[in-house]
């Protein structure tokens, strides 16, 4: 008989965690002649402003700059953006190399994107094709095509939503039916024990602790050589707030790959012993 295959879900950040920066600074910020300082200068002084949260503060001023230097904003604008980023070591093969590893192990892997960015940008990179969902923040197109107001903002709390839609297999934004009802642990597509999310810092912490306190995986990830990410990640461990952290590099027989492999390992050898106790 064809044994089942163990469900795994990757969940990740994307700035900072899959490319470096942010995805609005390799060519739309440029686009409406700002720096990338000035821009998000301006967002926080707007937010302080106002007590407003900086994610929408960040999508409103998007738009009100590209009006302003006549950039157009449709999602295929948005989309051609996002095709120009740029990623860390070993990205591009990441997924490929990963799920032929869980495929061969017994594990079956999906990955999911959990980010602050805009979607529609993320959904125009290299690697869209990769992921199950993503769940990012997105505008609100008017009838003639263009963006006209944000639509879903995620910050730092809110993205922890996203890993219970997973859990729960509630794939959908806008259907909350499923996510707000009692499902029993053991009719849950993907538990959390067999969750890892990947993230680059401080503003990852509320997922980080959500994967692993229920018995997951996070694993924090930092630009390499870069001593400031470091000492970051280090404390994020000191902590107890992550598993693991590791260079931002993908790459086979890189430190992140030998992490993820292990837990992908630890999830068979999980399954096995919990099958040795069944009786027949």
């Amino acid at each position: 008989m064809r044994r089942k295959l163990i469900p795994l879900a990757i969940a990740y950040d994307f700035d900072g965690t899959l490319a470096p920066g942010n995805i609005q600074e390799y060519d739309f910020i440029p686009a409406i002649h700002m720096t990338r300082a000035a821009f998000w200068d301006e967002v926080k002084n707007l937010s302080k402003r106002h007590e407003a949260d900086n994610i929408l503060v960040y999508m409103g001023l998007m738009l009100e700059k590209a009006r302003a230097a006549h950039i157009p904003v449709r999602k295929k604008d948005f989309e051609d953006f996002g095709n120009q980023v740029g990623f860390f070591d070993g990205v591009t093969d990441w997924f490929k190399r990963i799920n032929q590893y869980g495929r061969e192990s017994g594990v079956r892997v999906e990955h999911y994107v959990i980010s602050s960015g805009i979607r529609e940008m993320i959904a125009g990179t290299k690697i869209e094709k990769e992921f199950k969902a993503i769940f990012a923040s997105s505008f609100w197109y008017d009838h003639n095509g263009v963006a006209h107001w944000p639509a879903l903002a995620l910050n730092y709390t809110t993205k922890t939503q996203y890993l219970f839609r997973i859990n729960k297999g509630s794939l959908h934004v806008y259907d909350h039916s499923k996510i707000n009802n009692f499902v029993p642990k053991s009719q849950r597509p993907i538990p959390f024990e067999n969750m890892i999310f990947i993230g680059d810092g401080e503003t990852d912490i509320p997922c980080f602790r959500l994967v692993k306190d229920q018995g997951g995986h996070s694993i924090a990830v930092y630009k390499p050589r870069s001593k400031k990410g470091k000492r970051v990640s280090e404390q994020l461990i000191a902590d107890g707030r992550v598993n693991f952290a590791a260079p931002a590099n993908y790459e086979d027989d890189k430190d992140l790959d030998h992490i993820v492999k292990a837990i992908i390992d630890k999830l068979t050898f999980d399954q096995n012993l919990r099958s040795l106790g069944k009786i027949e």
